[in-house]
């Protein structure tokens, strides 16, 4: 397939409709050539089938950090007539709404450093972490339904974080039209003790320093007003809970393509056509993922807040942790580009409209972005851009080759301290994992879909 693939410039590239039968429309891929010729051969096939659903709308995108998933890459985007297209739950991914929040402090990296040893195990304490951990909270289904509906509101109503949290959050924290009814009752049941814990997986709590300023008056706008200054950022989703929606509608949407005859190159690309019953339930149940996931993420943004406030004997307000932006990874949203509007599916892609905050995730021994969306990203990408450096290899393979406890030395010299329930997770994140975040962020820049504001190294680093 990479043989019918055509340059455009050095950023951008063209798999023409032609290039396979049944496509419907182009794809592109924004990438520089090197991490091209290092995608997978099955990532690019999968793009191809994505073009064959139908309404689809030209073109569909793979990003610099694309790479093998399920149905559809990893970091890419698919637009759908909002008439005439279809609704996916795997175009959107398991991990609903998985996402990032940065906070700011005023604090330096030497106030920082000096307190690090004492930090990261506090804040290890803090935040439940690991496969099937649960929370401190104990909820009851009225108040899950709550979430599901509310988003953050419902977070702040009772005490975790501020009104300025909701305002810096996409969405505002809360996708309206979530519907708990098209929830089962096993979805419930996984999210019931899971809301406020990290998870596991490339999930990850990161405590960072500023090293660059690209964009010093967009940085300055965020309250990044100095390097040295100390951030954090903290990824993670919907967990179990959003894990059981997709699974149930994915079934549900298997049936739809038969019962609507619909022609998918992949039975993991089940869908259903936007206005019918199974997509339409899909989109409510999806949101009630999104907001818990929102809510999931600020209720330990308010743990951390108050782990710093024990460390460091001083309120978090003082510190000025507050949320500089907040986004969403895995999503569908019906959304207007250029006076038309479309379900645009996300799947490890971030949204990158006209100066909105992007955040692109490095690994826990390299770099991390924060960059502003363009103009020339509502025309090229439908408004999206990458989410982070992208996967170069399997966790299997990534098990095979390192050893979780020589990570871990391998951090400790670089002056990063790190800590996980296990040494599994060290092995199957190590750094040499994924592609190269300087190049990934470089090439969404030179392309124009998301411009650098700063860049952040990191300094401690929590797993689940």
């Amino acid at each position: 397939m990479k043989e019918k693939i055509q340059k455009i410039n050095d950023y951008e590239w063209l798999l023409p409709k032609n290039a396979r039968d049944r496509m419907n429309v182009n794809a592109k891929i924004f990438a520089n050539k090197n991490i091209l010729d290092n995608i997978e051969d099955d990532a690019i096939q999968q793009l191809t089938n994505v073009a064959c659903l139908p309404g689809v709308i030209e073109p569909v995108i793979g990003l610099p950090d694309m790479h093998f998933g399920y149905g559809l890459p990893m970091g890419a985007v698919s637009a759908f007539d909002s008439e005439k297209g279809i609704i996916s739950a795997g175009l959107c991914g398991f991990d609903i709404n998985c996402g990032i929040n940065s906070i700011r402090t005023n604090l330096t990296f030497k106030e920082v450093d000096e307190k690090l040893k004492e930090l990261v195990p506090a804040l290890f304490n803090a935040i439940p972490c690991g496969v099937g951990s649960k929370g401190k909270l104990r909820l009851g289904y009225d108040e899950l339904d709550n979430v599901m509906t509310h988003g953050i509101n419902w977070a702040v109503e009772n005490g975790y974080g501020t009104k300025k949290d909701i305002k810096n959050t996409e969405e505002n924290g809360c996708m309206p039209g979530a519907d708990p009814s098209k929830v089962s009752d096993l979805a419930k049941k996984r999210g019931l003790p899971q809301l406020g814990t990290l998870g596991a997986g490339n999930h990850f709590l990161e405590i960072q320093k500023v090293s660059d300023v690209y964009d010093e008056s967009y940085a300055k706008k965020l309250g990044i007003v100095d390097k040295d200054q100390v951030l954090i950022m903290l990824h993670c989703g919907s967990r179990g809970f959003g894990h059981q929606i997709a699974t149930d509608y994915l079934k549900i949407q298997e049936k739809a393509v038969k019962k609507y005859n619909i022609w998918i190159p992949d039975r993991q690309l089940a869908c259903a056509p936007v206005n019918s019953d199974e997509g339409q339930d899909y989109y409510k149940a999806m949101k009630c993922a999104v907001n818990y996931s929102f809510t999931n993420r600020l209720v330990m943004t308010q743990w951390i807040r108050e782990t710093f406030e024990k460390v460091f004997k001083k309120s978090w307000e003082d510190m000025d942790m507050q949320t500089v932006y907040a986004v969403c990874h895995n999503i569908v949203k019906l959304e207007e580009i250029k006076g038309k509007k479309y379900y645009i599916h996300r799947k490890g892609a971030t949204r990158a409209f006209p100066d909105s905050p992007v955040l692109i995730a490095g690994t826990m021994g390299t770099a991390s972005y924060i960059c502003k969306g363009t103009e020339l990203a509502l025309e090229k990408t439908f408004g999206s851009s990458c989410h982070g450096s992208g996967r170069a290899m399997s966790r299997n393979a990534a098990l095979k080759k390192f050893r979780g406890e020589k990570v871990s030395d391998e951090l400790r010299q670089k002056g990063i301290i790190g800590k996980a329930g296990n040494w599994k997770s060290f092995a199957e994140e190590a750094p040499g994992c994924y592609k190269d975040v300087e190049q990934v962020v470089d090439s969404v820049h030179n392309a124009g879909i998301s411009l650098k504001v700063a860049r952040m190294k990191p300094l401690g680093v929590l797993k689940g």
